[in-house]
């Protein structure tokens, strides 16, 4: 059975070069990315957005981008990194939220988890927190779905 799988993560990246991503995901995510394994990626910038071009450039594993509203409301180095990988992503989904807010991202964040088989996080090093990618996680572990945890 093809393995579907959410990625989430900070959009706090800056603290580390590309390169380091970069040798990153070919640790954590490689091992996942078969040609038939199935993506689903937050579309927002940060880790959503480095996965992404990740995934695009390294694997055929099938890509879908899920946007709480619409891919236009989303930050410009995430709506790049899209158009970017036009090519590789088989499916945006816009939820059409009309307001970003928090709940917003909660209901992004459960339409990927539920349609996965398992969870890759990619949070910031510390403690466990109150971000969308703990609440993604936390999420994934109610639901009973296998998590992989790399802390940043």
């Amino acid at each position: 059975m093809p393995l579907a799988a959410s990625i989430t993560g900070t959009r706090e990246t800056g603290h580390r070069q590309l390169a380091w991503f970069r040798d990153l995901f070919g640790i954590y995510l490689a091992p996942w990315a078969s040609d038939d394994a199935h993506f689903f990626i937050g579309g927002a910038k940060g880790i959503d957005s480095l996965s992404l071009l990740w995934l695009a450039g390294n694997s055929q594993a099938q890509i879908t981008v899920v946007v709480p509203g619409t891919v236009a409301q989303q930050p410009a180095e995430a709506r790049q990194a899209i158009e970017r990988c036009r090519d590789r992503i088989a499916d945006v989904v816009e939820l059409g939220a009309a307001e970003l807010s928090t709940p917003a991202y909660h209901a992004r964040n459960r339409y990927m988890v539920d349609r996965a088989q398992m969870v890759i996080g990619f949070p910031l090093a510390g403690p466990e927190g109150a971000s969308g990618t703990w609440q993604t996680l936390n999420y994934a572990a109610a639901e009973g779905k296998p998590r992989l945890i790399v802390p940043i």
